[in-house]
């Protein structure tokens, strides 16, 4: 069975795990800002690192487009606005381990040439924002963020900010129009953000968990980093198990574990009851069944198979589980979060909520899977950015495996399950 890889994680246990005591002396970031910043961008391509984010772009190659010598000063704005559905691995990483981040935050601003950075926190979690508040501020303390970093030469200023709490902030240049001050919308592209970002100057965007896993492939070399996952999909990666499961949390492992191996570290699904279906990348991601135990969790197998690797936010859900309510449920969650800007999505997750709700009740006909299909078709490449079609995922993969359980609930005039048996106090 493949092993946990526990490096972002390591520290977790420890009562201090968020101290710069027990962390430690940064010393990745001394080594990097004695080192070339091209180096740098070199060993992170080396290493293959994708980003953690959900899309999976090489990391490395990010940082290789931000043109150099331009006269303008560059940024670095670190993406930890996570609101999907499922997803919770970087809220976690924020309160147990905070200097991953801000030495990761170093190391890769240093690399790009920027002297300010930003770490874009989601506002409702506000014991986080503290946590990495306090946490920038010992690193102020020490001398390891402001002028002459360790004696380099080298200054950089780091600045938390907190979001008001809207999932379209997750999309890079909504949040950073939501940094600039603006209302949180999704700019049209070109030009991107590496060439005009922040305040219209080159910058570079990354997950919480790509930033805080620099900092063990400056320390560790980059072949250490492409000794673990798959060929095309290189290192660890935290994966988050929640729902019906008998230990939920978070598990960190090399990229292409699979979702069997996972539960039998996690102990298996919840007693008396079996896998129905699951979520291998949070909710905007195509939901898979039990005959996708198997499938390496890495970008490319999981893409094979019809869903997308997304952010290992594997939702868990049992035989007790309504396929049409959870569905309902997430379709709720993109028509309410919705920013508004493009018609597709604006419009199509306003009539798949109002038709998916009929359906629940057992009120709708056969003809209303060709309609939320068809409606789900038309924002499916259509809208302003990932949202719509993140959106789509959920109502295109349950018809798909699970178009008998919409039917029978058109049969029997109403859902077949009860809701109050899928609840953690639901019957065992």
């Amino acid at each position: 069975m493949t092993q946990l890889t526990p490096v972002l994680t390591s520290n977790w246990d420890l009562p201090d795990s968020f101290t710069l005591d027990g962390y430690g002396e940064y010393s990745a970031a001394r080594k990097a800002l004695g080192t070339d910043p091209d180096a740098i961008i070199q060993m992170v391509k080396d290493s293959g690192l994708r980003g953690r984010g959900g899309a999976g772009f090489p990391t490395g190659m990010k940082w290789g487009f931000i043109p150099q010598n331009d006269g303008k000063p560059h940024y670095l704005v670190v993406n930890a606005d996570e609101s999907e559905p499922g997803t919770c691995k970087d809220i976690p990483l924020m309160m147990a381990n905070p200097h991953s981040l801000i030495e990761g935050v170093i190391i890769t601003s240093y690399a790009i040439r920027a002297n300010h950075a930003f770490i874009y926190i989601r506002g409702e979690v506000l014991h986080v924002v503290r946590r990495v508040q306090a946490a920038v501020r010992e690193a102020y303390e020490k001398g390891y963020l402001g002028t002459d970093i360790f004696g380099s030469g080298y200054d950089l200023e780091l600045v938390v900010h907190s979001g008001a709490g809207a999932y379209i902030c997750g999309e890079e240049t909504a949040l950073l129009d939501s940094l600039e001050g603006y209302r949180g919308q999704p700019r049209l592209k070109p030009p991107f953000p590496a060439v005009a970002g922040l305040y219209a100057c080159p910058t570079v965007i990354n997950n919480v968990e790509s930033v805080a896993s620099v900092p063990s492939i400056v320390a560790n070399g980059a072949d250490w980093f492409a000794g673990m996952g798959t060929e095309k999909s290189k290192g660890f990666g935290i994966f988050s198990l929640s729902g019906h499961v008998t230990r939920p949390g978070q598990y960190e492992a090399p990229l292409g574990i699979t979702l069997r191996e996972l539960l039998d570290m996690a102990g298996g699904i919840r007693e008396g009851h079996e896998l129905k279906f699951w979520t291998p990348g949070g909710s905007s991601t195509p939901i898979f069944t039990a005959e996708h135990l198997d499938v390496p969790l890495d970008f490319e197998s999981v893409g094979a198979k019809g869903s997308m690797l997304g952010t290992r936010a594997l939702q868990i859900f049992d035989e007790t589980t309504c396929v049409v309510r959870a569905v309902l449920r997430w379709t709720e969650f993109y028509a309410h979060e919705s920013c508004g800007k493009c018609t597709p999505c604006r419009e199509g997750t306003y009539w798949l909520k109002q038709v998916l709700k009929r359906l629940e009740k057992g009120q709708g006909t056969e003809d209303d899977l060709v309609t939320i299909t068809d409606i789900a078709d038309n924002i499916l490449g259509r809208s302003f950015c990932a949202l719509g079609d993140g959106a789509t995922s959920p109502i295109h993969s349950s018809v798909k495996h699970f178009r008998d359980e919409y039917l029978k609930h058109f049969e029997i005039g109403g859902c077949p399950f009860d809701p109050a048996a899928s609840t953690v106090w639901g019957s065992k």
